[in-house]
């Protein structure tokens, strides 16, 4: 059987091979070893990359698996600039936050749809915080953006309030260093992305609610990002 797969890492093994790792709508993370893969006359020498949409077929007990079959089923998503490195940010998400070997086709989904977003010039903020928000949620780590978490009172639109990590929004009794505007919550709450400061406050808290589940790791496709942003302007 062939499963629909994205190649979210992969690094030379031994002499001649890989060993990938893949995203598949059916079984969810899977590692790979890909034998011979780069060797010069191999068909899959330059086919296991990221973004490219695939079938691929494996067989093996335990967590490592033999590749034995691979073909792409559309061109790859071409991905170029800052839609790159966004790219290789949610394929750093997938790696750490799913734990191998479990289904999750809807995210698998929602992750073939984002890729393309960024593929057709949508923005890639809104994007990358439409798809944290809904992995937080699948993975059961989402909070309530409509009530605060310790009274269970309505949020304000006028009022403060700052994030517990596992818990949720807590009311302020005023301003202060990190606090969310009430307003800003209720627009998360709907997705309400289109204003430039409620933007900024998602990106803030997708980076308060995915740390703890990250381990604390610096994410190379953010330091990749920083790095070409600099090169850039030196240019």
């Amino acid at each position: 059987m062939a499963h629909a797969a994205f190649v979210i890492h992969s690094r030379p093994y031994r002499e001649t091979s890989q060993l990938v790792e893949v995203f598949t709508r059916e079984q969810g993370r899977q590692s790979l070893v890909a034998k011979g893969s780069r060797q010069p006359r191999s068909p899959l020498k330059g086919l296991l990359q990221p973004f490219v949409p695939l079938r691929l077929g494996f067989a093996g007990k335990g967590e490592l698996k033999n590749l034995h079959s691979a073909e792409a089923s559309a061109p790859a998503i071409a991905l170029v600039g800052p839609a790159l490195y966004s790219g290789l940010y949610l394929n750093e998400l997938i790696y750490y936050l799913l734990e191998i070997q479990t289904p999750f086709d809807e995210v698998f989904d929602a992750y073939h749809k984002t890729l393309r977003k960024l593929a057709n010039g949508d923005g890639i903020e809104p994007c990358l915080r439409h798809f944290e928000f809904y992995m937080l949620n699948v993975l059961g780590y989402g909070v309530d953006f409509t009530q605060d978490a310790e009274t269970g009172e309505a949020i304000r639109p006028g009022g403060w309030y700052g994030y517990r990590p596992e818990s949720g929004f807590i009311a302020l009794a005023q301003a202060e260093p990190g606090a969310y505007p009430g307003d800003h919550l209720q627009a998360l709450a709907e997705l309400d992305l289109s204003r430039a400061e409620v933007l900024v406050s998602a990106k803030r808290f997708s980076r308060q609610a995915l740390g703890p589940y990250l381990g604390g790791r610096a994410l190379r496709s953010r330091t990749l990002f920083i790095k070409g942003k600099r090169g850039s302007r030196s240019e």
